[in-house]
């Protein structure tokens, strides 16, 4: 393997997804340079390059290629990359086992979902996509006040709350692609 790549075989000693990217842990990543991060680290380590090696070193590359794989959806997704974050600082946002919420915050998800299943019954594409679009500015509120917790104000423990609430509406709008593809 190639000294790059070996660099990356000893990921197991670096100790977080930012490490192996070679990137400052930040919320506010930089999407162009982990992109290009990404795409360098599978030039060099991607399984079709070692198609005519050794077994080991084939071993080695799948190995590899699905940690950097994990690590760069990880970094990419707002929810997964916050989660790293605060685990790396001992925070741990226990999304599994305590699913409290602030009663206003749990009523307006409810109401979302009211509104969801209407679109549906009514096959309304338009308020589908009126509820993408209000969604997605909650989200982009929600990433901003985590950005600023994390990145500005090191609170770490103060970003729980809106990255678990950030959690919900992703699976919100995870339900918004399957009502598109039930009305289609």
């Amino acid at each position: 393997m190639s000294a790059a790549a070996a660099r990356v075989s000893t990921s197991s000693r670096l100790s977080n997804h930012f490490d192996l990217f070679n990137l400052e842990p930040a919320y506010a990543v930089n999407g162009a340079a982990l992109e290009q991060a990404y795409r360098d680290l599978q030039a060099l380590i991607h399984p079709d390059r070692y198609a005519q090696a050794g077994d080991a070193e084939r071993l080695a590359s799948l190995q590899l290629t699905t940690r950097v794989n994990e690590a760069y959806r990880t970094l990419k997704d707002p929810v997964q990359r916050a989660k790293h974050i605060l685990e790396l600082r001992g925070v741990d946002v226990a999304f599994e086992t305590n699913t409290q919420m602030p009663t206003d915050f749990l009523m307006q998800q409810l109401e979302l979902r009211e509104e969801l299943e209407g679109a549906v019954a009514k096959k309304n594409f338009a308020f589908l996509d009126a509820l993408r679009t209000n969604l997605s500015k909650k989200k982009k509120s929600l990433e901003s006040e985590i950005a600023q917790r994390i990145d500005g104000e090191r609170d770490y423990q103060g970003a729980v709350d809106p990255v678990r609430k950030l959690m919900f509406l992703q699976k919100i709008d995870d339900e918004i692609d399957a009502a598109y593809e039930a009305i289609e």
